[in-house]
């Protein structure tokens, strides 16, 4: 499964340091090409002559020495990584990564590459669980970083506890697992919506609502996963463009409802996650709007019924819907899902603790046409996602028996 993958390894300045010779060298001896970046910590723990030898190619540890070739050096490896693995990942490099920090080479080509991220993290027991890394660690995964381990045992501290690096086949193991994974969508097109759109008032206000995005932002990422060409077009958000998606910004409704169309026809499965405004107002002033006292009124107009408009008009499309329900939830989804003509339709009481806008988790009910459910219990979104794409894929299944 590695033959000739190209992977980068960086190594940082822990004591498990000198497990990642042993990774360099069963990664080599598989057939990968191997890159090694170094922490100058790491260099106090292991010589880079040793990982020169064993990987065969030049060791990188300062952002701006000599070139071993003519070019941006962290760039060019950023760009050309089929996928890079940090073993160990100390506390400081996870914190690091988690605040988009760039200050030495290693962190500086993990924040320019676009490959998949794997970290192994390696620390005293009581840093591993202390609430900054803990919370680091989710930021990453919420970002797509996989995380190998902590394993649990005797630490060089002298204390017992989780926190010790994974061993080298173990790492091995789960970037076979990456490569090996089935891309059961590859061929596919899917476009996915997301957040919540804005519609303005003035030039400094608007009217809108609590999505964040994240679930959409999820389902794109677990569709890029299963190999589907993805757009996502989403509403205001901070979130990272998750890796391999093509982004498409938007703020109102109407802007969304002509990206939306725009792209359908040429798609095999379009997802609905975006919380988009019903209506709009009927007037934008030019100028921000003066307090006087007194009461005022705003005229709304409807927006358009994107979910239903591709209800109408799809063929052999998989369309995907969400339901945000704060009452009767299953009553009010299944209605919806008739009205919309959708495949499939994803419903959650907001209400719900775990499940509400802005949370990492959710807690959905997938509703389908022929009147059954499924019932899933609290998960992050990203799994949800992947719950979702596997759904998708059976429909597929179906449809081409």
């Amino acid at each position: 499964m590695l033959k000739d993958k190209k992977i980068l390894v960086g190594i940082t300045g822990g004591i498990a340091a000198y497990k990642a010779a042993d990774l360099v060298s069963r990664l080599c001896k598989q057939g990968a090409i191997v890159y090694v970046a170094m922490t100058k910590g790491a260099t106090e723990f292991i010589a880079p002559l040793t990982l020169r030898t064993l990987s065969g190619n030049p060791v990188y540890i300062e952002m701006f020495e000599e070139p071993k070739v003519w070019n941006v050096e962290h760039i060019s490896l950023a760009e050309n990584v089929d996928l890079a693995v940090v073993a160990p990942a100390t506390a400081n490099i996870l914190a690091k990564m988690a605040a988009g920090i760039a200050d030495d080479f290693l962190s500086t080509v993990l924040l320019a590459t676009k490959a998949p991220i794997f970290v192994a993290p390696a620390m005293n027991h009581n840093m591993y669980h202390n609430p900054a890394t803990q919370e680091n660690l989710q930021v990453l995964k919420e970002r797509s970083v996989e995380i190998i381990g902590p394993g649990t045992g005797f630490q060089a501290c002298g204390t017992p506890g989780d926190g010790r690096m994974s061993e080298p086949q173990e790492i091995i193991e789960a970037l076979e697992r990456y490569f090996a994974q089935e891309k059961p969508l590859q061929g596919k097109r899917a476009l996915v919506t997301a957040g919540g759109t804005q519609e303005p008032l003035d030039p400094v206000r608007y009217l809108g609502n609590r999505s964040s995005g994240k679930m959409g932002f999820a389902v794109a990422q677990a569709l890029v996963e299963a190999g589907a060409e993805t757009i996502l077009v989403t509403a205001p958000t901070t979130l990272p463009t998750p890796k391999g998606v093509k982004r498409i910004d938007v703020t109102t409704a109407m802007e969304m409802y002509e990206e939306v169309m725009a792209h359908q026809s040429n798609m095999d499965v379009i997802v609905k996650a975006a919380a988009v405004a019903d209506y709009r107002p009927k007037v934008f002033a030019e100028q921000k709007m003066k307090k006087d006292g007194s009461e005022l009124q705003i005229q709304l107009v409807p927006n358009p019924d994107i979910l239903a408009e591709l209800g109408k008009i799809k063929k052999k499309q998989i369309l995907v819907g969400f339901a945000a329900e704060t009452e009767n939830l299953i009553k009010h989804a299944e209605g919806k899902m008739q009205r919309k003509n959708v495949d499939m339709l994803v419903a959650n009481d907001v209400t719900k603790p775990g499940a509400g806008f802005g949370s990492p988790t959710n807690i959905v009910t997938f509703l389908f046409p022929d009147g059954h459910k499924i019932d899933l219990p609290q998960m992050s979104k990203l799994d949800v996602g992947r719950k979702l794409v596997e759904k998708i894929v059976e429909i597929l299944e179906k449809r081409s028996e």
